[in-house]
């Protein structure tokens, strides 16, 4: 606008030059992390992988919130929208010096902004008059976060794409239909392990369905655990696939190849107390401070390889077994794959039904598939009888089809006829735990990469759900936690520990469901669940080739979500390709080497092809006058997670890169936290519990 006076004029022209990129105050994650936008077609180190433009508006008041990725037109208190309204003078004085003292707080740039409907919106540049209208840059709609809004504290916080965020309580029918539907979204995560290692071990089909009931019975009650005592997200806990490749390295021992009568429960209590001083290790290296400090080598980057080697790992185990039925087992696959990715955008009353249940719906439909095949004879031969022992058939003819017959039949399993309807979990229901130093070292180290694990979930679940990412105190306390439940899961017996399942943060995006109290009743209903024996006989009853086709599934979309974390750090940067490719391959290739180490290629096996890769202790490079030693580098080496996190984290912190390039977490502040109710609220114990500890400051706030 121009003015009659000369004199009055700030500079020639109406515009005033665009600025330049560098004078744009940054958001406050930007300037902590030393973020700068890029605009060459370079990769940028996203929240979402995407660069997002915010919706331009008509309104001439709304302003671009560079923190929020929107535009300031409206405000959201707890998930209301609220249209702008005229403030008063005072009014807005008052809260334009209030904001102003909290960015001042926050190391925040300390010009005072104008504030509209409580939220603080970005200042114009130092060079240009506050009273004369600003072009908008180049770069000024271009926002690197998933969208935010801000509530009425003048702070950026949850994201409006969430149908039911952190502290929602919608009611209890919604709360009690969106907490069943996030358990039964992740069953396959749930259930799988225990029906790997129990057959493994030499567990009946009884054994199995025992096994799986207690395996949803320690999920629910930590899960309540860590809701209310943990981190306090809406993360399930339960039986993580970073447990099972040790797990398996155990059973396959040799020192457990000539045990003779019941070798599950022997196996058992030997996990069990591997389990149990792994779990300690654990809780005291999140209670004591010690997770803070090994924080500061835990990065995107380091996180995604581990990860995705842990998915990887089993390739070995997927499509072999697959192949005994290839009837079942691809249609299973080929099923989940149309589901989650061809069918993920139908819309049945508002719920994306096809994805949200791709693995259950999979699981119905292929296992009615078998039973029909079944019932017409297609799996019947004449004279061969499944419960004979494979040992003693004598008929060729038999022993040719030994294998489609126990793996491609629905009624092999007599575990739902034999389990009873109720039947109550109880510690110690396998006989008390046996302790050996070397198997409880290899679990210490698994609890350490099972910690990294967590940090990834908790920090991408609290970008989903929460005002901000969890303070590094809060962090350990819920690695502390997860220490304890851990020590729960090895007195019940569950075979594993009990941690964050990884795939958390795909069902809450999915779902958009974040409430902490529907993951609290969906816990309720699965310990209510877990006391009905018929449910875990029905588990235990699922053909093998089902469970190898739905382990493929799982175990590919957890290696996706590991090297989904590099969108926190710069993806296209050369020195972060070469980080995780080194830590892919050599994850990959070390653990063969020990795998293969003096074994002939016409050597005949004890155990089936699937599982030779877990019998490295008898075989290993490592043959030191320690027998002991010998069995835990060998296995440990052998590990493909181990490899992957040794040399990402080596390497991660060693070569340079700024903390733009390497995508370092960013953890709220203990103080700033303090101050913000929001994030109090958040995070803070339940019942005053925190105000007893609060002089425990680094498992807090």
């Amino acid at each position: 606008m121009s003015s009659s006076d000369p004199k009055s004029r700030q500079r020639p022209g109406p515009w005033p030059p665009a600025p330049d990129s560098s004078s744009m105050p940054p958001a406050s994650w930007a300037k902590r992390t030393g973020f700068r936008p890029k605009f060459s077609g370079e990769t940028n180190a996203t929240d979402s992988g995407n660069l997002a433009l915010p919706p331009r508006s008509k309104d001439p008041h709304a302003h671009t919130d560079l923190e929020a990725g929107r535009l300031r037109g409206s405000s959201a208190v707890n998930g209301e929208q609220e249209s702008v309204k005229a403030a008063q003078p005072q009014l807005e004085k008052a809260k334009d010096e209030s904001v102003r003292r909290r960015r001042d707080s926050d190391s925040l740039p300390k010009a005072s902004a104008p504030v509209q409907n409580g939220q603080t919106l970005p200042p114009p540049p130092p060079s240009e008059p506050a009273n004369q209208p600003r072009r908008p840059a180049r770069n000024e709609d271009v926002v690197d976060v998933l969208p935010q809004i801000g509530d009425d504290d003048g702070f950026v916080a949850r994201h409006s794409h969430m149908k039911y965020e952190l502290r929602d309580t919608p009611g209890l029918v919604p709360i009690g239909l969106y907490g069943f539907q996030h358990y039964i979204s992740m069953l396959g995560s749930l259930i799988l392990i225990p029906l790997v290692i129990v057959p493994a071990m030499g567990g009946t089909y009884e054994d199995t369905s025992n096994v799986v009931s207690t395996v949803l019975f320690v999920s629910g009650i930590t899960t309540l655990l860590h809701t209310s005592f943990g981190s306090r997200l809406p993360l399930i806990q339960g039986p993580s696939f970073v447990f099972l490749a040790p797990a398996l390295a155990i059973i396959n021992s040799p020192e457990f190849q000539g045990l003779n009568g019941n070798n599950f429960k022997h196996i058992m209590k030997e996990l069990q107390g591997a389990i149990i001083i792994a779990s300690a290790f654990q809780a005291i290296l999140g209670y004591s401070g010690l997770m803070s400090l090994l924080l500061r080598l835990i990065h995107p980057v380091v996180v995604a390889p581990t990860i995705a080697a842990v998915g990887l790992s089993f390739y070995s185990y997927g499509f072999p077994l697959v192949g005994a039925c290839l009837e079942i087992g691809v249609v299973q696959i080929l099923l989940v794959i149309i589901f989650s990715l061809y069918l993920r955008k139908i819309s049945i009353l508002g719920h994306r039904i096809f994805l949200i249940y791709a693995v259950p719906l999979g699981i119905v439909i292929t296992w009615a598939l078998a039973f029909l095949l079944t019932e017409a004879g297609v799996y019947s031969y004449k004279g061969c009888d499944t419960n004979v022992p494979a040992s003693n058939i004598i008929s060729d003819h038999c022993r040719r089809h030994v294998s489609r017959m126990k793996h491609c039949r629905v009624d092999t399993s007599h575990a739902l006829k034999s389990s009873p309807w109720f039947r109550f979990p109880y510690p110690l229901q396998w006989g008390t735990p046996v302790f050996h130093w070397k198997t409880a070292i290899i679990m210490c180290v698994v609890s350490v990469i099972s910690s990294v694990d967590s940090v990834g979930s908790y920090h991408a679940a609290s970008l989903l759900v929460a005002s901000r990412p969890p303070s590094p105190g809060v962090l350990s306390r819920g690695i502390g936690l997860e220490g304890l439940c851990s020590i729960l899961a090895g007195l019940w017996g569950t075979g594993t520990g009990s941690t964050t399942l990884t795939e958390n943060v795909h069902t809450i995006a999915v779902t958009k469901m974040g409430s902490r109290r529907a993951v609290e009743l969906g816990a309720c209903i699965l310990i209510v669940l877990s006391l009905v024996g018929k449910v875990g006989g029905l588990i235990a009853s699922i053909p093998d080739v089902m469970v190898a086709a739905l382990l493929c599934f799982m175990w590919a979309m957890l290696t996706a979500l590991g090297l989904s974390n590099l969108r926190y750090s710069e993806a296209g940067s050369s020195r972060n390709i070469i980080i995780v490719g080194l830590s892919l391959f050599f994850s990959l290739s070390v653990p063969a080497y020990f795998q293969q180490y003096g074994i002939s290629p016409g050597s005949n096996m004890s155990v089936p092809s699937y599982f030779q890769p877990y019998i490295v202790a008898s075989h290993g490079p490592f043959n030191s006058k320690s027998g002991g030693l010998n069995f835990v580098l060998n296995t440990l080496f052998s590990l493909h997670m181990v490899i992957g996190f040794l040399v990402a984290v080596i390497l991660d912190n060693t070569v340079p890169g700024s903390r733009q390039e390497r995508g370092v977490y960013v953890w709220s502040d203990p103080e700033t936290a303090r101050r913000e109710p929001a994030v109090t609220k958040d995070y803070e114990l339940p019942f005053r519990v925190g105000r007893v500890f609060r002089w425990v400051k680094w498992v807090g706030f």
